[in-house]
């Protein structure tokens, strides 16, 4: 990391403009999503632990919920210039960091999120056009504002773009 580099924590969300890159560590089960403006050059990172919000009574901090972060970065890089229609989606994360003997398992609450943020994305009219998800094992996600590349590395199998 660099002075360029702006972290987002868990259950976090951050905006950006060239030259800085957005950074997230430790998705696991949790999901990353970057949206982009290629016109704007603003970039934004969400870094979400759990698919709904409705079935938490304890919302203090609605950026952990696919369901409420989502819109709160499209509503910051709008402020930051972004155009809505303009705006794409590539996400990472997801994984299965535990074993189930039931492959339906309420349990595996990576799937639940790639599917919580792929629905989320499409009720806003957001295409995916990319994404590493699935698997087990953990990835940093890491979004650079000038070109709107997102690269995963993973433990061991080094860095790729997405």
């Amino acid at each position: 990391m660099d002075e360029k580099d702006i972290k987002v924590g868990i259950g976090d969300l951050n905006v950006a403009l060239p030259p800085y890159r957005l950074i997230t560590l430790g998705l696991g089960s949790c999901v990353g999503i970057a949206l982009y403006d290629s016109i704007s050059k603003v970039a934004g990172l969400a870094h979400i632990m759990l698919p709904d919000s409705s079935c938490f009574k304890n919302q203090k901090n609605p950026m952990k919920f696919a369901d409420a972060a989502i819109p709160i970065l499209i509503d910051k890089m709008l402020e930051k210039g972004a155009s809505r229609v303009r705006l794409r989606a590539k996400i990472a994360g997801g994984a299965s960091m535990f074993s189930f003997t039931d492959k339906n398992s309420i349990l595996d609450i990576g799937s639940r999120n790639v599917k919580s943020v792929m629905s989320v994305l499409s009720k806003n009219n957001i295409s995916l056009i990319a994404e590493d998800t699935g698997g087990n094992f953990g990835r940093t996600m890491i979004v650079e504002a000038e070109t709107g590349k997102v690269y995963i590395r993973t433990a061991g199998k080094g860095i790729k773009e997405l």
